[in-house]
């Protein structure tokens, strides 16, 4: 930083603490790229980028850096709040089109209801059924305690190994390498392994309720 860089990437929290310290200077910034906009925006995030972008940004004022957002979902109220930081003659791509659904064909979606105490018997039957003894299966939960009770669980008859914000960072890698090559079958998971993972040949996906 202190030589000079032309491209910056980081999390809000992270560059708001560098500006604060006077590491960072983004007066003469050019470009400002939000990813995961519906993300960085939603109360999490949103006074932080505010911030940050308060330093780059003249209310008015004709040469601001150019914005781009980018987002898998644009909720309206996306819309509402990136007005503040684009051009009025903003131009809007849209790679979804007129299909709100845009799932493979060769996916087949299944809904299953039982009791939260039957849980771990019915997800290894389902496993068993669908992924086979060597076929690899992604099972997405709410939140990490039941990541930890699940992997756990001697209902579950396959091997299982659980992924959560917790776990540092080193060990998360060695479970996805452990999963990508076989070494278990089952992954549990909290949305931290959703967004980003790049694991072929997963048979089977389970959300453990549905996707909020």
């Amino acid at each position: 930083l202190k030589s000079g860089i032309d491209i910056l990437v980081g999390t809000p929290g992270r560059i708001k603490d560098h500006v604060q310290n006077s590491k960072l200077e983004l007066s003469s910034v050019k470009h400002v790229v939000l990813d995961e906009v519906d993300h960085m925006l939603d109360m999490g995030f949103a006074d932080q980028v505010e911030e940050i972008l308060g330093f780059a940004y003249k209310k008015g004022a004709e040469n601001n850096p150019q914005t781009l957002l980018f987002s898998a979902t644009c909720p309206r109220w996306v819309y509402d709040v990136a007005k503040k930081y684009m051009k009025d003659e903003y131009e809007q791509i849209d790679l979804i089109g007129k299909k709100t659904q845009r799932t493979a064909t060769t996916v087949e979606h299944l809904a299953i209801q039982c009791r939260s105490s039957q849980r771990a018997g019915v997800l290894g039957d389902i496993i068993q059924v669908y992924s086979g003894s060597h076929g690899r299966t992604i099972v997405f939960c709410e939140t990490k305690k039941e990541a930890n009770e699940l992997a756990m669980n001697a209902s579950l008859k396959q091997d299982a190994q659980s992924l959560h914000g917790d776990i540092p960072q080193k060990q998360r890698e060695i479970t996805l390498k452990g999963f990508r090559n076989g070494v278990f079958e089952v992954l549990i998971a909290t949305n931290v392994a959703a967004r980003g993972l790049d694991i072929p040949e997963v048979d089977l996906v389970i959300q453990c309720s549905p996707p909020k």
